[in-house]
């Protein structure tokens, strides 16, 4: 096959892809876990539920991976972290347990450097509130967080959820507070930064310890993703494939 039909097969396999239409059911699989795969840069991006503490190793990345396997998506999630069981083909993420928004922001534009993700999923603030950390500022942080991502990547896709409920009901007031001022915060920040509303997906029967999620809740964040990925079919398809079919 010559280089030049190869590269016309390429963009054509682009083309289909950005439309939603797989060419046959390529696995998204790395030969080694925690390695890239070749495919779409994506950043699981936050904090324990992004790395999947207790009871659930992987968290959601472990059903998102699946997902997009079974979708024909070929993806490469990236970070520094890397964890998870045998069934998710790449370990690779930049969830921090019990980190802050402000301790995220302190070390994103090295991550972002780094990893030179095409997408970002960002789910942040659950530690802020557990711990008391200046709540009023929270969503101020927030904001300043997506600015610096903005700035850093500002060809990236970010993706921003509200986090999910709590079993205390102090805390959930604070999760309330906090996720009511995000739609707001992520519609001023340009058409490349999508809210996710991941509140609504679970409910405290989804937890294991009233602030993590069960495996059954991980598989439902993961399902939001995955949908929230596939409303933003751009977000899927590596900067170069996009450049490519723009020309």
């Amino acid at each position: 096959m010559s280089a030049q039909m190869s590269r016309r097969m390429a963009i054509v396999g682009g083309t289909l892809a950005a439309a939603g239409l797989a060419l046959g059911r390529i696995p998204a699989s790395a030969a080694v876990p925690g390695t890239s795969n070749g495919g779409v840069r994506i950043m699981p991006l936050g904090d324990s539920i992004t790395d999947g503490y207790t009871p659930y190793p992987g968290g959601y990345r472990v059903r998102l991976w699946q997902l997009l396997a079974a979708a024909g998506r070929t993806v490469d999630f990236v970070g520094s972290m890397t964890n998870g069981p045998a069934d998710l083909g790449d370990h690779d993420h930049e969830g921090h347990p019990g980190w802050r928004i402000d301790q995220l922001d302190a070390n994103i534009t090295t991550w972002l450097t780094q990893s030179d993700p095409r997408t970002i999923l960002l789910l942040i603030g659950t530690n802020d509130l557990n711990q008391n950390y200046d709540i009023a500022n929270a969503p101020k942080r927030l904001s300043g967080l997506i600015d610096r991502i903005r700035a850093i990547k500002p060809q990236s896709m970010l993706f921003v959820a509200t986090i999910p409920p709590q079993s205390n009901a102090t805390l959930e007031a604070r999760v309330k507070a906090y996720n009511a001022a995000i739609p707001s915060l992520v519609a001023q920040k340009g058409a490349n930064v999508r809210l996710v509303k991941m509140y609504d997906a679970l409910t405290t029967a989804d937890l294991a310890d009233g602030i993590h999620p069960t495996k059954s809740g991980y598989e439902k964040i993961a399902g939001v993703w995955f949908n929230a990925l596939r409303a933003a079919p751009t977000a899927l398809v590596s900067l170069r494939t996009q450049a490519s079919l723009a020309r």
